[in-house]
C-alpha cells in the first residue's frame, strides 16, 4: 500500500472506531462485535508501523499505549475553574432558592438539577476539533495535565465537530465495578484497600504510570460549556444537550425545576436511590436553568452564586471510642483526636476524628470508653456527634486535658479555647512547618511531603527551613534507603533548586508567621517589595497598610525582631533564595484603566483572559466575571455573546479587543 491509499484508509479506519466507541461506550448501543472492532485496530495499527508519520497523539491506537511521565506538568486555566457552594439541609436549600429569586427579581426560575458525581473534577480543551489536554481543577487557576491517563477513558472522544476552540468540564469517577475488582486484585497481592471510588480514582489519575489508569477502567461524565452563549445556547439544559450531540457522555438522572417542590421530589427520589446506582454520589446540583441570569445574579471568590450544591445528610454509626491521643501543630496548637474502634462511614473506613480542643469534648461529655455516634461533615471529614450515654457500663475513664506537649515535654498555656506548646524546638512544631515550608501555596517544593518531611527529620537530614536548601550533602544517604532511585531523589533536588527562585508572597507565607496567610502574604510582598525593607517596618508602619490590624501588624514585627528568625533568614538569602516581590509593585493611578471595573468577553486573539486579566490588574483594574450597573469597561472579542449584549443595555462603554490592544500601547509608551 502506497502512502496515500495508507493515509486514506487510516482516516476512514479512525472514524470508523471512534463511531464503534461512541455507540459501545457512550450509548451502550454497539453495532458491531468485538472480534469486528479488534480487527478494525490491528490494521490500523499495522498502517502506523508502516508509516509512522500518520500516528497522532489522539489516534485510537495511543489509547492502548501506556507511558510512565516523571511527572505533570501545570495548565493554566482561561476561566477560573470555580467550586460550588454546599448547602446541608433543606432549609438551607429554601434560603438559597430566596435568594435567587430577590436577586433576579423574577417570581419563576427554572433550576437544572442534576447527580452530583464524586469525582474528580476536570477540563477537556478542544481546538480545531481536537483534543489538546486534560487538565484538573487544582487550585482553581492551575491544574495538571493529565492527558494521557484521561486517554485511557475510552468515552471521551478525541476529536470534536467544531473548529472553535471549545472547553468541557466535568468529573472522572471509578465506577462501582471497576473499584471492586481492583480492591479484590490489591487485596490478593497483599496490598492497602482503598477506603472508596473517589479515592481510587484520584490515585489512578495522580499516577504517573498511564498504564494503571488502563487497567483501572475509569469513566467520567460532563456536565458544563464554557462560554456557552457562544454556540447559540441559552440554558444549562441547552448545554448539556449540546455536548450530548457533540460525543460526550452526559448523565441522563437530569431535570429542569419549575418550582420548588419538583427540586424536592429529586432530591427525595434520589436520596433512595443513590445506593442503586453503579457510581457514587454525594449530593443533588442545582443551576440556575437561563445562562443570562448568571451574570446577573453573580459570583464570589471561589463560587458561582447562581449555584449550589446540597449534599446529602450524613450517614451516622456507632462505635467506640478507645483512646485520646494529641498531635502538635506548627504554630503549637495541640489538637486532641479521638481514636476509634475502625468503622464504615459513607465509604470509607474511619479509625480517627479530631476532637477540636478541650472545650469541646467537655461539652460532649466524652470518656474514653464511650460508645459514640460518628458521621462525615459533608460526606468528608470524620466528627463526633455526641455520646450514646444508655450504652455505659462503668468502665469508662474520665477525660482530662495534658498539661505537657505530647512531643518535647513544655508545659502547655491556654489561649482562648486553644492550649499551645511554646517551645519554638519543638520536633513536632518543626516537622509541621518544614512540611507548610514545602507545601504548594507555599514554596511548592514538589516531592517534599508530609511522610518526606517526617522520614528526613527522623534521618536528621533536614531539621530547619535552611536544612531544605543543603539536602543535595544527603543525597546518598538517601539512595541507599529502601525506596528511593537516584531519579526519584534529584526530582526532589531540582524541585528545591526550582524553589529559589520564587516570589518574595510564597516565602513569607512559607515561613509561617502568625497572623499572615498567602493573601496578606501578597499585600506584605507588594508594599514593600524587598524583605530587608519589611523586615525594618516598625508596627505603626504596618499598622498604616490598609488590610492590616493591629494583631497581625504586631506578630510580624515580633516575627522579624526575634534572632533566630533574623539569622535563618540571613542563612536562606546565603543559599541564594530570592527576597523581592516579582510582580509589579506600584500602579500608575493616571492610567485609563485604574480603579475601572472591567469585564472580559468572548475569545481573544492576541491575549489570553488570565494575561489580560494579569495586564489589566497590574495597571489598577477591577476585572470581575459579570456585568452588572458598576461595571466601566466590558472588553470584547470575538463571538462575544450574553456578557456584551447585556453591557450595551446598561449603556456600559465597551471596547473590542484591537481597542483594548491599542490602550495597552498607549498605556506602554506613557510608561516610556
Amino acid at each position: 500500500m502506497n502512502f496515500l491509499d495508507a493515509q486514506k484508509r487510516h482516516e476512514e479506519l479512525v472514524k470508523l472506531l471512534e463511531k464503534y466507541s461512541y455507540e459501545y461506550y457512550v450509548l451502550d448501543n454497539p453495532t458491531v462485535t468485538d472480534e469486528e472492532y479488534d480487527s478494525k485496530l490491528s490494521e490500523l495499527e499495522n498502517i502506523e508501523k508502516e508509516y509512522p508519520i500518520l500516528v497522532t497523539r489522539n489516534s485510537p491506537t495511543q489509547r492502548i499505549i501506556g507511558q510512565v511521565l516523571t511527572g505533570f506538568k501545570k495548565i493554566n486555566h482561561q476561566e477560573l475553574m470555580l467550586s460550588l457552594s454546599d448547602v446541608f439541609n433543606l432549609e438551607e436549600l429554601k434560603n438559597w432558592d430566596n435568594k435567587i429569586h430577590e436577586a433576579t427579581n423574577r417570581n419563576e426560575v427554572d433550576y437544572n438539577v442534576e447527580l452530583k458525581i464524586d469525582g474528580l473534577a476536570m477540563s477537556l480543551v478542544y481546538e480545531n476539533g481536537e483534543l489538546q489536554y486534560c487538565a484538573t481543577r487544582g487550585d482553581g487557576i492551575t491544574g495538571e495535565d493529565v492527558t494521557t491517563n484521561v486517554l485511557t477513558i475510552p468515552s471521551i472522544p478525541t476529536r470534536i465537530n467544531i473548529k472553535e476552540r471549545v472547553e468541557i468540564r466535568g468529573e472522572v469517577y471509578m465506577p462501582h465495578e471497576s473499584f471492586i475488582s481492583l480492591n479484590k486484585a490489591r487485596e490478593e497481592a497483599g496490598e492497602p484497600l482503598f477506603a472508596n471510588a473517589r479515592n481510587a480514582a484520584a490515585g489512578t489519575i495522580r499516577n504517573l504510570d498511564s498504564n494503571v489508569a488502563k487497567s483501572r477502567k475509569l469513566d467520567a461524565w460532563w456536565y458544563y460549556l464554557q462560554d456557552a452563549e457562544n454556540y447559540g445556547v441559552k440554558t444549562q439544559s441547552e448545554a448539556l444537550d449540546f455536548i450530548s450531540k457533540l460525543g460526550f457522555k452526559v448523565n441522563p438522572n437530569r431535570i429542569v425545576a419549575h418550582s420548588y417542590e419538583d427540586i424536592i421530589n429529586y432530591i427525595d427520589k434520589y436520596t433512595q436511590l443513590r445506593k442503586d446506582l453503579p457510581y457514587d454520589i454525594d449530593g443533588i446540583v442545582l443551576k440556575v436553568n437561563n445562562l443570562d441570569l448568571h451574570d446577573e445574579i453573580g459570583y464570589t471568590a471561589k463560587t458561582p452564586k447562581w449555584a449550589v450544591a446540597y449534599k446529602f445528610p450524613p450517614e451516622e454509626v456507632i462505635t467506640k471510642l478507645k483512646d485520646i491521643i494529641y498531635t502538635v501543630g506548627r504554630t503549637g496548637k495541640i489538637t486532641p483526636n479521638a481514636v476509634l474502634e475502625p468503622v464504615r462511614v459513607a465509604g470509607s473506613l474511619v479509625q480517627r476524628a479530631t476532637l477540636h480542643n478541650e472545650d469541646f469534648i467537655t461539652e460532649k461529655g466524652l470518656m474514653v470508653g464511650d460508645y459514640v455516634v460518628l458521621r462525615k461533615a459533608g460526606d468528608i471529614i470524620p466528627e463526633v456527634v455526641r455520646v450514646v450515654k444508655e450504652r455505659r457500663d462503668g468502665s469508662q475513664k474520665p477525660f482530662k486535658m495534658i498539661e505537657k506537649c505530647p512531643d518535647c515535654g513544655s508545659n502547655l498555656i491556654k489561649i482562648d479555647a486553644m492550649h499551645f506548646c511554646l517551645n519554638e524546638n519543638c520536633p513536632s512544631r518543626n516537622i509541621e512547618g518544614l512540611i507548610h515550608f514545602a507545601s504548594k501555596d507555599a514554596m511548592d517544593i514538589t516531592g517534599i511531603g508530609e511522610k518526606v518531611v517526617e522520614q528526613f527529620f527522623a534521618e536528621k537530614f533536614i531539621r530547619t527551613i535552611p536544612d531544605i536548601y543543603n539536602l543535595y550533602k544527603y543525597k546518598d544517604n538517601i539512595i541507599a534507603i529502601d525506596g528511593w532511585s537516584n531519579r526519584s531523589v534529584d526530582l526532589i533536588l531540582d524541585a528545591i533548586e526550582k524553589s529559589k527562585g520564587n516570589s518574595l508572597e510564597r516565602l513569607l507565607f512559607g515561613l509561617g508567621i502568625k497572623e499572615v496567610g498567602s493573601k496578606m502574604s501578597k499585600v506584605l510582598a507588594k508594599f514593600y517589595g524587598d524583605i530587608d525593607k519589611l523586615m525594618a517596618a516598625s508596627i505603626e508602619d504596618l499598622n498604616k497598610i490598609s488590610d492590616i490590624g493591629v494583631v497581625c501588624s504586631e506578630s510580624i514585627y515580633n516575627y522579624f525582631h526575634n534572632e533566630n528568625n533574623i539569622n535563618m533568614i540571613n542563612e536562606l538569602k546565603e543559599l541564594g533564595l530570592n527576597m523581592k516581590y516579582l510582580g509589579k509593585t506600584t500602579v500608575d493611578e493616571n492610567s485609563f484603566f485604574y480603579n475601572k471595573k472591567v469585564v472580559l468577553t468572548g475569545t481573544l486573539s492576541k491575549y489570553g483572559r488570565k494575561e489580560a486579566t494579569e495586564l489589566l490588574e497590574n495597571l489598577g483594574a477591577h476585572v470581575s466575571s459579570s456585568v452588572s450597573k458598576v461595571t466601566n469597561i466590558v472588553i470584547y472579542g470575538e463571538e462575544a455573546g450574553s456578557k456584551l449584549d447585556k453591557a450595551r443595555k446598561l449603556n456600559v462603554y465597551t471596547m473590542s479587543e484591537d481597542e483594548f490592544i491599542n490602550k495597552l500601547e498607549e498605556e506602554n509608551e506613557k510608561g516610556n
